[in-house]
């Protein structure tokens, strides 16, 4: 489904004037995100879209949304929203990757595309590798903080450059806060996203292996993954703690809600925009960072004060540089990393 949403006229008008006096600016009059799931998800797809209209209301230009688009053939409605009129298309997938350029060149209209920082093409394609390492390792140290079994779990819809980070990240704030601790680590499928009873079914498995705090990173595939964590009691009867990324599921949340790894993209594309005005599209990658909460912790009732004390200290060494901590992209960085792998 393909939506427009109208910003400001006013905010417009400013852009345009600005435009017109930058030499060699291209004028943004609207731009355009493309997800595979529905906007809906407290997730990937949700912090995406959420995150393309507040950067359009921040620059006064106008979004359209194309959502629930599969991990398909997405050529056709790359077409379509150029002749829209879209200056910039977000595609928000990785397997967006080959399409999204290919339309670009056939076009004229710049897209950006997701865990290709290799792909960039001034004036045409970038690119925004997001990691959320640095509030994964929070998350790790929360968690070997407050494990009752000695054993935590992460559980993952696929191994994008992404998904790895902070799945590496998080190990290594769990070691690095108790080593002792053991991480059991499991994959639902290769590009498992959606699949919300694989995400329950291998959760399950993960608490079974003795995990009391699960840190799970999926799209759809994370409501299975909670709901496993709401019906299975851990290894010692107690209860098990899910860890959630990018999005806030409080609201749905029966108790079971440790924290999430939240990540807000508004900053990201807002630069996009910015960047397509001043003519430097195409030459860097995007990132997230704490340092301005693109990337932060949920604080949560479960959470004790004394905890999130600690994790905050933490957080501050992070951001003041005192603690350094290297992403690690590829799959075979985060299984090194692991105590086992449940397959």
């Amino acid at each position: 489904m393909i939506k427009r949403l109208m910003q400001g006229a006013a905010l417009g008008l400013a852009l345009a004037t600005f435009g017109a006096v930058v030499a060699n600016a291209v004028q943004v009059n609207a731009i355009a995100i493309l997800v595979p799931e529905e906007g809906t998800d407290y997730g990937w797809n949700q912090q995406g879209v959420d995150a393309a209209v507040a950067a359009a209301n921040a620059t006064g230009v106008e979004v359209i949304t194309a959502e629930g688009l599969g991990y398909g053939d997405i050529r056709p409605t790359l077409r379509e929203l150029a002749e829209e009129g879209a200056s910039l298309m977000i595609a928000h997938a990785s397997g967006y990757n080959t399409a999204a350029p290919e339309i670009a060149q056939e076009t004229g209209v710049p897209v950006a595309i997701v865990d290709s920082p290799d792909a960039l093409v001034p004036g045409l394609v970038a690119d925004y590798t997001l990691s959320g390492h640095e509030g994964a390792y929070l998350a790790g140290v929360m968690a070997a903080t407050m494990t009752r079994t000695g054993t935590v779990g992460i559980v993952v819809s696929g191994e994008p450059p992404s998904w790895n980070a902070q799945s590496a990240g998080f190990a290594q704030g769990v070691q690095a806060t108790n080593p002792d601790v053991k991480i059991v680590y499991a994959v639902i499928g290769p590009a498992a996203y959606a699949d919300a009873a694989g995400g329950n079914r291998v959760t399950a498995a993960v608490i079974a292996a003795g995990a009391d705090i699960v840190f799970g990173q999926g799209n759809g595939s994370s409501f299975g993954m909670l709901q496993a964590i709401e019906t299975t009691p851990a290894t010692d009867g107690g209860k098990v703690l899910f860890i959630d990324v990018i999005g806030d599921k409080s609201s749905i949340d029966k108790g079971y809600l440790l924290t999430s790894v939240l990540w807000d993209m508004t900053p990201v594309y807002t630069a996009m925009i910015e960047d397509l005005e001043n003519d430097t599209f195409g030459t860097k990658s995007y990132a997230i960072g704490l340092a301005d909460d693109s990337v932060r912790l949920l604080q949560t009732d479960n959470i004790p004060a004394d905890v999130w004390e600690q994790v905050m200290a933490v957080r501050q060494e992070l951001v003041d540089g005192t603690l350094v901590l290297e992403p690690v992209f590829d799959a075979e960085g985060v299984r090194a990393l692991v105590t086992s792998v449940a397959e």
